[in-house]
């Protein structure tokens, strides 16, 4: 049986494990437990890190890994890399799964930069909604006449400075609920990164509704000569392939 190793806790790699298990493929799939309670994809899961490039390589070959996906989240720039050395120095395929990024549309008031620090250089005073996540919140905290209110999953490490409200929360969004938030703190502009997907879409409708500005960070691009697809029907086909 072919062993396959997933990386990633998204809902794309979740559906490709569920879319592999059934069939004649043995999937172990890695999270990097980052995430207190994440949800577990079917089969076999492994929790931690790899110990970079180097770790990763020697566990494809003690594993005995046929093949390997990457469907880490679009910003995981560090696992896509240690996955693309730990592929070239073990000979063990590599495909990289992400979802399509979003795409501005009639209505919608973007502005896109390279990186979270571009996106702080633009924010010089107001109420911003940051969904940048919480290890992105030093590179905000401090900013001259900046309130954010910051939304993620887990907790950002103390201390919080004072002029940051954080929100917990965990996905899917809807419109309804986006617009009710972005009017009861009353918000001036969102700042996000370009994940992509439906689980956190609504905050774009809502902002183009209220027209709200947002300051979009673009994703990384993948590694050189490294296969890419945006949708699991395709993932599987290459398993398979």
């Amino acid at each position: 049986m072919r062993r396959v190793l997933i990386l990633g806790g998204t809902a794309e790699a979740r559906a490709l494990a569920a879319a592999l298990v059934p069939g004649s493929v043995h999937v172990v799939s890695s999270l990097a437990g980052r995430v207190s309670n994440p949800r577990l994809p079917v089969g076999e899961v492994r929790e931690g890190g790899f110990g970079g490039p180097e770790g990763l390589a020697a566990y494809l070959v003690e594993e005995r890994i046929d093949a390997l996906v990457d469907a880490t989240h679009p910003f995981a720039g560090r696992m896509t890399a240690s996955a693309a050395l730990a592929s070239a120095a073990t000979g063990v395929p590599l495909l990289v799964l992400r979802r399509p990024g979003w795409r501005e549309g009639p209505g919608d008031a973007w502005r896109r930069v390279p990186t979270l620090h571009a996106a702080a250089d633009l924010l010089t005073g107001g109420r911003v909604f940051l969904t940048t996540g919480r290890r992105s919140l030093p590179v905000f905290a401090g900013l001259p006449g900046v309130w954010l209110l910051a939304r993620s999953v887990d907790p950002p490490e103390p201390p919080v400075p004072p002029n940051v409200h954080v929100l917990l929360d965990r996905g899917p969004y809807t419109v309804e609920g986006e617009l009710a938030l972005i009017r009861e703190h009353r918000l001036d502009v969102l700042v996000t990164k370009d994940s992509g997907g439906a689980m956190t879409t609504a905050k774009l409708v809502a902002a183009r509704e209220l027209g709200l500005p947002v300051i979009l960070v673009n994703r990384p691009a993948p590694p050189t000569g490294v296969r890419a697809v945006d949708t699991v029907e395709a993932a599987v086909a290459w398993v398979h392939g």
